[in-house]
């Protein structure tokens, strides 16, 4: 029993805890879990607990279905807003088989493998994201509306900015979780907000995206709301981004941090890898048909090019000092799977720096009001999802980092949705469907 094992077990007996959560996602990125009693803590430790992976969309058949869950000892979270007394505690679990081998399509395994080559070649991805979304009231049975919480608008203030109060209790939650809440604030949208919290190395970035969409939805319900992720939940309103910040250690230094320096070549080689590679990844950064409907408006990127500072490029390098400089990514959004999504991007980085590809020019204009003429050689992002579903398909550099049964079960199910979308005449009706409780 190792060390970390013998603490939380000690943990769990002296803090009064009486559930444990053991969470995992599909692979689509949404949250499970299984609750178990602390005395079987220390037997899931060592042998696992079973699911019915045939339950578990693109995981497995009936045939073949067991799948065990081991918790990951160094995730241990007590939950805040469960009861004090009798606590509750979560970890995020590894999915192997029966015979205690990884379980092939597991998302959280696969990005852990991939930052295993990436580390092997001398390089650190660390990761931050800044994650938006609404809030909407419910009805008398407490069932979501499309009625947003407040009309306030960017950085406005209560009383028109009522999400103040929520917005404080959710990075208080943070904190007591271990999550570093570094600012949070209305956004463009009626009752949009968004809360920012501190970078981190890739696999607990991607965890802790998971505990924030979960935090932020417990919340919201706690106060009679309902919070939503979906990329463009209101036809006429801005849409919500999940823009991702990747900066890159070498030699323990962050490569981004001094252009002047030789391993600046190696950040702008990690750059163009990810714009080289964008059209084929998109179907796993925006995996929704509502996904698109973002894509080209208020301040979400359209066209595959980058600039420094400008909100208008697809990768933007902010104005940043010291560790926080580092790339950002604006297309993506909360419909990832952002285990799949941050190995994806780490990978195609890690690849244009082997290859050493060269970053081409950026582009210094404001490409929302450019002309036919200053767009017209610009590469774009796929137009919806379809086009995303064929560039995946003919990618060979998705095979390096998924494996084929979950790029086919993948693409199968998003192939129904957009079948789906297509069957309806009212496509936001039909987007509201598919997605609006989902995300």
């Amino acid at each position: 029993m190792s060390y970390a094992v013998r603490e939380v077990l000690e943990f769990v007996k002296q803090n009064d805890v009486k559930f444990i959560r053991l969470a995992f996602c599909d692979m689509f990125g949404t949250q499970k879990n299984i609750s178990i009693m602390p005395d079987e803590l220390e037997r899931a430790f060592k042998e696992g607990v079973s699911f019915d992976a045939s339950a578990i969309r693109g995981f497995g058949d009936v045939v073949k279905s067991d799948l065990l869950l081991f918790p990951d000892a160094d995730t241990l979270n007590v939950l805040p807003w469960r009861p004090q007394q009798g606590r509750v505690v979560r970890f995020f679990c590894d999915i192997k088989t029966p015979d205690k081998e990884e379980f092939l399509y597991d998302s959280r395994n696969i990005l852990k493998k991939v930052v295993r080559i990436c580390q092997e070649k001398g390089y650190t991805p660390y990761i931050g994201t800044e994650c938006e979304f609404y809030l909407f009231k419910t009805d008398e049975d407490g069932e979501a509306t499309y009625i947003t919480h407040d009309k306030g608008g960017y950085f406005d203030m209560a009383p028109i900015d009522k999400g103040e109060n929520i917005r404080r209790e959710i990075c208080l939650c943070l904190e007591e979780m271990g999550i570093k809440p570094e600012s949070s604030h209305h956004e463009q949208g009626p009752g949009q907000n968004e809360i920012d919290y501190e970078y981190s190395n890739a696999l607990s970035a991607a965890d802790n995206l998971i505990s924030f969409r979960s935090l932020v939805k417990t919340k919201a319900s706690e106060n009679g709301l309902f919070a939503s992720f979906m990329p463009r939940p209101l036809e006429t309103e801005c849409g919500s981004g999940l823009h991702i910040n990747i900066s890159l250690y070498k030699d323990n230094k962050n490569i981004f941090e001094d252009k002047n320096d030789k391993q600046y070549k190696y950040a702008e080689s990690f750059i163009s890898g990810i714009l080289n590679r964008i059209e084929e990844i998109t179907l796993f950064l925006n995996s929704s048909t509502n996904s698109y409907k973002r894509l080209g408006k208020d301040k979400a990127p359209k066209y595959i090019t980058w600039s420094k500072e400008n909100r208008s490029q697809l990768i933007r390098i902010p104005a940043s000092k010291g560790n926080r400089c580092r790339m950002e990514l604006r297309s993506p959004d909360s419909s990832c799977n952002p285990y799949i999504a941050f190995a994806l991007l780490i990978k195609a980085g890690i690849e244009g720096i082997e290859k050493n590809l060269q970053l081409c020019n950026p582009h210094n204009i404001n490409l929302f009001n450019a002309n036919d003429n200053e767009v017209k050689n610009l590469k774009t992002l796929p137009n919806n999802l379809n086009e995303a579903i064929n560039n995946a398909l003919n990618s060979e550099f998705i095979k390096t980092v998924l494996p084929q049964k979950t790029i086919n079960n993948y693409i199968d199910d998003k192939k129904q949705e957009w079948d789906i979308y297509n069957s309806i005449t009212d496509k936001f009706k039909a987007e509201k469907e598919l997605y609006f409780e989902k995300f």
